[in-house]
């Protein structure tokens, strides 16, 4: 592929993943209503209801991810992608007319089924990317969805002005113009000569990670790092929110300005910075800077005292960003061409899982040390156990390097 075509394809996999972001962030605002509307509950029990659908959509991600994975090394990476944003248009527009909840259950089951998204994006930059490149072009996904998810929510604010199914049409419109877009302009990244049969066997996540195990050792520590790391940061997406509130006396706005610089923070570092400094200290170096950078993050906040330091905590946590991408960038590295959507879909998997173990655990911690009848009072807490993750991590992620310097050839 040339750069001029490979520059064309990361554009359009940047636009893929920023107008997922953008979709998932615009429903936002209004996917509390629509539930309220749906159950006739008030907006604590829409919430629980919310948190099972969310649980069932990791859920069948974490078990869809390798099969996903296995169709594109089977059928090539652009029908799986231009299917997956057909289904996730028509997914929105099922949410914007739903009558009853078991609709909208249904349509998310059907999106956690077809969400190829993201692995079949990072499948289609490891295709036409040297491995040398691929971690810094893993970065435009990062950077995409930062991007999105700033605004995503902004726009759903908006748009809902004009009623509660507006954002859900919007969302539709977004995926179905993408599709189109993705139909006229991107090529096929993965040749024919380098496909491989779907095996069932191997299309779940603990058949792809054994078969990934036994051909590449060093795979499975790191799909392992890949875990834990993303254990690290759920509590971000679960309890940074209520922590803003109950530390700081925060409000939804304070909370808002906050969560975009985290967006704007990571869309810098991963879009930009990550595609020069990698290249220049290596993927391994990138990652130990990026772990110091999420200790130190992640202690400012749990032991914040004002809300200053929090930004001043994301500032410094920024490098952790990196770490991912990095982390993709070996995993990529270690396995063939017919192999890389097995490998992503298996990623998919085990992110899927962290988001299934993660939020109760990140909320279930806050719990215990927030509010009037805590023991000990202090809502950083579960911060901090990001940080026992981070060094967990990092354990793994050494480990698996002492694996791949003893499979080299001597």
């Amino acid at each position: 592929m040339t750069v001029i075509n490979q520059r064309r394809a990361l554009t359009f996999i940047f636009v893929t993943v920023l107008i997922d972001a953008i979709g998932f962030g615009v429903v936002i605002p209004v996917f509390p209503a629509l539930i309220v509307k749906l159950t006739g509950s008030d907006l604590a029990g829409a919430a629980r209801v919310s948190g099972w659908i969310a649980f069932l959509y990791a859920g069948v991600q974490f078990l869809m991810g390798p099969v996903i994975g296995g169709l594109s090394d089977l059928f090539g990476r652009r029908p799986v992608l231009l299917a997956s944003l057909l289904a996730f248009g028509v997914d929105y527009l099922v949410m914007a007319f739903a009558p009853t909840l078991w609709w909208l259950v249904v349509a998310r089951v059907v999106a956690g089924i077809t969400g190829a998204t993201f692995p079949t994006a990072y499948a289609y930059i490891a295709d036409i990317s040297a491995p040398e490149q691929r971690a810094g072009n893993f970065g435009v996904i990062g950077m995409a969805f930062g991007f999105g998810f700033i605004i995503g929510p902004a726009l759903g604010g908006i748009v809902s002005g004009w009623g509660n199914a507006v954002p859900f049409l919007l969302a539709a419109a977004l995926a179905f113009a993408n599709a189109l877009y993705g139909l006229i302009v991107l090529p096929e990244s993965l040749a024919p000569a380098s496909r491989r049969a779907f095996d069932w066997r191997r299309a779940n996540p603990a058949g792809a990670l054994m078969r990934l195990k036994s051909a590449h050792p060093c795979v499975l520590m790191l799909a392992a790092t890949v875990f834990v790391w993303t254990l690290s940061y759920q509590s971000l997406y679960s309890v940074w929110s209520f922590f803003g509130q109950e530390r700081f006396g925060w409000n939804a706005g304070e909370v808002g300005w906050s969560l975009a610089a985290v967006g704007v923070t990571g869309a810098i570092v991963q879009g930009f910075l990550g595609r020069r400094l990698i290249p220049r200290y290596g993927q391994t170096n990138v990652i130990l800077a990026g772990v110091a950078s999420a200790v130190v993050g992640y202690s400012i906040y749990g032991f914040a005292t004002a809300g200053w330091m929090i930004y001043a905590g994301i500032a410094v946590s920024a490098l952790q960003g990196l770490v991912f991408p990095s982390l993709q960038g070996l995993m990529s590295a270690e396995v063939g061409a017919g192999e890389q959507g097995e490998l992503q879909g298996a990623v998919a998997s085990i992110q899927s899982l962290s988001a299934i173990v993660g939020p109760p655990l990140m909320t279930g911690t806050f719990a215990w040390f927030s509010g009037p009848s805590a023991a000990i009072w202090f809502p950083g807490a579960p911060f901090l156990l990001s940080v026992v993750f981070v060094l967990a991590a990092l354990a793994i992620f050494l480990r698996a390097m002492g694996l791949r310097r003893a499979a080299a050839p001597a």
